[in-house]
């Protein structure tokens, strides 16, 4: 398909993607099985402070998914009016400034593209240490060689459509929340008269009362990072002014949904022992933990599985990821924030072959580096690249975090004409309340090389003002070409 031309503005391909491509898109770089597994244990308690909700996780994903519902609002108010591909970018750029805005760009899709090409180098080393051994198959090739593979195969599926990426992420994610599911009504099942839920949502038993609780909100925004990336494929989406909003919100309430029976789970799983679930053999990856052989719950059957569907939701992250990272930077390219060469454009398929070529340059460098140096970011007795991974998806989440807190503030300005000014208040002032509270989890008693992160992301994006104030880019596409936006600014 011939992409179509404009005065000096390049464009993406037509509206095809609908409802289920948009909120494949959100739910996808989400991950909720690869949260379950790795970063509920932060909620409860398995983190640098060595603080958090305790057997009463389940509420502190509630209080955090609140927040976050607060957040998606904002966005899903901005997508009704903003229909470019720059999403958080533009939104951000209505409310604080252009100058503001492009910076925010810079921190948002760099977070992106750092968590993108993390996860990445974690990939290959989940395959050759993990899943590979786990169906007793000999790794065959190194670590590396898994990378290059897996990033080959993403190239593929950027380059080759927009539904494509969708429909991969949609797959990936149905079939790993699907597996995960039924495995959490067997356990539920099984624990019988033992399943206590009001437990789960009372304060009490944990460690400082509510505090703690509030402690693992910190860590439990982290779960949800990503939700509001449905709004980057709004140039490319049937009614964007429907779709992107219905996305956005829906994946939120159906990701917090899966997150309060995972994180129930993996607390009355144990007997809401935080002893045990805090141990050694459980705090990493309670997930496995449960479904491991020689347990109540678990059998080899259920492990292999387990292990098989989170590395299916990581590759979903992964695509999801990247779609949101390439299409950013394509939409700042394209108003001359980037060099135009990043906005370039496959004819045929339509994609952003530039911004593309850029993500896929990245990883490559990355991957090389990880190989060459195993010190690089190293953390105690964790495998290299989960360290890399770590690191990456820290600078990543707390990027984003950061954003979010600029569009709250924005809001107040941006969307001043909206009708409805105490939800606008509401939702702006929760959404300051919940970043903030995520900034100083990011910070509180964590230590070097993961401390380097956050004031790492701080530092980029001071950068990206300055750059910004040397580059002023030209008229913003989401002004420049009426087809993307409802009405003018």
């Amino acid at each position: 398909m011939d992409v179509q031309e404009g005065p000096d503005y390049e464009r993406l391909g037509a509206k095809r993607l609908t409802l289920i491509d948009v909120l494949a898109q959100s739910v996808g770089f989400m991950g909720p099985v690869f949260s379950t597994a790795f970063i509920i244990p932060l909620v409860i308690g398995v983190n640098a402070a060595a603080r958090g909700a305790g057997t009463s996780a389940p509420l502190a994903v509630i209080i955090a998914a609140i927040g976050v519902f607060a957040l998606g609002w904002i966005v899903a108010q901005y997508a009704k009016r903003i229909h470019a591909a720059g999403s958080l970018y533009d939104y951000v750029s209505n409310g604080l400034g252009r100058t503001v805005g492009a910076a925010t760009g810079w921190l948002y899709y760099g977070g992106t593209i750092i968590l993108t090409v993390g996860l990445g180098v974690l990939l290959g080393g989940y395959v050759h240490d993990n899943l590979l051994p786990a169906y007793n198959v000999g790794p065959w090739l190194s670590v590396w060689v898994w990378d290059a593979i897996l990033t080959a195969l993403l190239f593929a599926v950027l380059y080759f459509g927009v539904r494509i990426s969708t429909r991969v992420q949609l797959t990936l994610a149905l079939v790993s929340i699907a597996v995960v599911l039924i495995f959490f009504i067997t356990v539920i099942a099984q624990l019988g008269g033992e399943n206590d839920l009001l437990k789960a949502l009372d304060p009490t038993p944990t460690p400082g009362g509510f505090s703690g609780v509030l402690f693992g909100v910190l860590y439990g925004v982290l779960i949800f990072v990503g939700f509001e990336t449905a709004a980057n494929l709004a140039e490319e989406t049937k009614q964007p002014k429907r779709a992107i909003p219905r996305a956005v919100l829906g994946a939120v309430v159906i990701v917090s949904i899966f997150y309060v029976i995972g994180s129930y789970v993996e607390v009355a799983g144990f007997g809401f022992d935080i002893n045990v679930i805090t141990s050694p053999d459980v705090a990493g990856a309670p997930l496995f933990a449960l479904g491991a052989p020689g347990t109540t719950y678990g059998s080899e059957f259920w492990l292999k599985i387990l292990l098989l569907v989170v590395f299916l939701d990581m590759l979903a992250v992964y695509v999801g990821a990247a779609v949101a990272s390439t299409r950013g930077v394509f939409a700042m390219a394209r108003d001359r924030r980037f060099p135009a060469l990043m906005a370039s454009v496959s004819k045929r398929h339509a994609t952003p072959v530039g911004a593309i070529v850029l993500l896929i340059a990245i990883q490559v460098v990355l991957i090389v580096v990880a190989e060459a140096n195993d010190t690089l970011l190293a953390l105690p007795e964790l495998p290299h690249y989960f360290s890399v991974f770590v690191w990456c998806a820290t600078f990543g989440g707390f990027a984003l975090i950061v954003v979010y807190l600029l569009m709250s503030v924005g809001a107040l300005r941006g969307l001043a004409d909206h009708p409805n000014k105490a939800g606008l208040w509401i939702s702006a002032l929760l959404g300051i309340v919940i970043t903030l509270a995520a900034i100083f989890g990011a910070f509180y008693k964590v230590t070097s090389p993961t401390l380097l992160a956050p004031w790492a992301a701080l530092i980029w994006g001071a950068i990206g003002l300055l750059y910004m104030f040397a580059v002023k880019g030209r008229e913003p596409a989401r002004v420049a070409l009426p087809e993307l936006r409802t009405h003018q600014e």
